[in-house]
């Protein structure tokens, strides 16, 4: 599908894979709504993007306010007329992250950043794409949505089951309107989130991940797809793990 022209909204595209996102989308040709939580690093992606010669809508928004998503999804298609592509980007953990040991207020603000922040983008945009006659909705998952672990974390594995559930129930509802979903799932990949982790991987060891670019180019990939094909889910993993 050719995509020079079309609107691309894409969460959590300040860092890791939102900026490689944002990138191959805008060099692709497709204008695009960003959003993230730091305005300064978010205006730097957009700068990018510009130099494609491609619109960009930039805001800072916190997925988890429901009423600033939906705020920002409105603005998005009042500028832009519709949305042909939404990628569910934002993403979050904790540390520490066993169920004995996470707190409260990090398991919801997981739950929140990761899954609600999800919902609330995509319960914005279906009545839009369903006007539009079609639209595509790329939830960037997890691993640890088919494959729970300690490593990942009871919370971010919960909200990861949920956005491939979510995924799913997407794509049961709406194939008659010509709306599909995608749950990309990585593997481990070289992100900032690895950050948060107890032991921090070291440079070698992440330079064998999988990278913000890999799944990026994923994500053009199922963008490109023609309106009659639906890819359902996506693993990729590194090739040095078995999985």
């Amino acid at each position: 599908m050719e995509l020079s022209g079309k609107t691309a909204l894409i969460t959590g595209a300040s860092s890791g894979m939102g900026v490689a996102i944002a990138e191959i989308l805008a060099a692709a040709g497709m204008n695009l709504a960003i959003t993230a939580r730091r305005a300064e690093l978010l205006d730097m992606v957009a700068a990018t993007a510009r130099a494609h010669g491609v619109e960009v809508l930039a805001k800072p928004v916190d997925v988890a306010d429901r009423e600033a998503a939906f705020a920002f999804t409105q603005s998005t298609v009042d500028r832009f007329g519709k949305v042909d592509v939404l990628v569910n980007n934002a993403g979050t953990n904790s540390a520490p992250r066993t169920t004995a040991d996470i707190s409260p207020d990090d398991w919801d603000r997981v739950i929140q950043v990761n899954l609600t922040g999800a919902f609330n983008f995509a319960h914005a945009l279906i009545p839009p794409m369903r006007k539009a006659d079609g639209g595509l909705i790329i939830n960037i998952a997890s691993l640890a949505a088919l494959i729970p672990s300690g490593m990942a974390g009871s919370a971010y594995s919960a909200s990861k089951a949920g956005m491939r559930a979510l995924t799913i129930n997407i794509n049961d509802e709406e194939w008659r309107n010509h709306i599909r979903a995608t749950a990309i799932h990585p593997g481990e990949t070289d992100t900032p989130i690895l950050d948060l982790r107890e032991e921090v991987p070291s440079s070698k060891e992440r330079a064998r991940m999988v990278q913000p670019e890999d799944i990026a180019a994923a994500v053009l990939f199922v963008a490109q797809m023609p309106p009659r094909s639906k890819i359902n889910e996506l693993l990729i993993t590194p090739t040095h793990r078995r999985i």
